[in-house]
């Protein structure tokens, strides 16, 4: 399976997050909208079927992409 740069990762995290809170104050049907399609490429791109798994995958891929970019900026 294809997997997705970390950096897309975290910015589809950050997106979901930011529309979540978004929708939570106000619940217009757009935000929701936009959340539900950043939920949906969260799980296309962590190869996960609800947004909470895919939030999970993402997150645990990030630490680790974040150690081994940095291991190759000091070789």
């Amino acid at each position: 399976m294809l997997m997705a740069h970390p950096a897309v990762l975290r910015n589809l995290v950050e997106q979901y997050e930011t529309l979540r809170a978004l929708h939570a104050e106000n619940g217009s049907t757009e935000v929701r909208q936009r959340m539900d399609d950043a939920a949906y490429t969260l799980c296309v791109s962590t190869g996960t079927k609800d947004v909470d798994a895919a939030l999970v995958a993402a997150r645990r891929r990030l630490p680790l992409a974040r150690t081994k970019e940095d291991s190759l900026l000091t070789t």
